[in-house]
């Protein structure tokens, strides 16, 4: 079963953008030689972080959306945490709601409404 998971990592401001673009071609790699889709990957860029992380002010960020399976999730965190260039990541599973339909009796409800107004 395959979950939606939004993974955000910071990488070090003087890490450079080709040890960036390794670190996210590590975590596609990953997940895709897991039976995983990756869906998005966005590059927010260099930010100032509301407090400093390991002396750091700034930080590179980086958000990636994957659907995958629990394990490589897991995986990717791992990946993370090895990584002495990431400074900081956290993988949430975003949950998916269905929508609610209206029932006919709720339907014919707004639809006299609407023609009494």
């Amino acid at each position: 079963m395959n979950n939606h998971y939004e993974v955000v990592f910071i990488a070090r401001p003087d890490a450079g953008d080709i040890v960036t673009k390794g670190i996210i071609q590590k975590v596609r790699e990953t997940v895709e030689g897991l039976n995983g889709q990756v869906i998005k990957v966005e590059e927010w860029g260099k930010r100032r972080m509301a407090y400093p992380i390991r002396k750091y002010p700034d930080g590179y960020y980086v958000f990636v959306e994957i659907s995958a399976n629990p394990q490589t999730s897991k995986e990717v965190e791992r990946i993370l945490r090895l990584n002495e260039d990431v400074i900081r990541y956290q993988t949430i599973r975003k949950i998916e709601t269905k929508t609610v339909k209206k029932t006919k009796k709720k339907k014919k409800i707004s639809q006299a409404k609407e023609t009494n107004q």
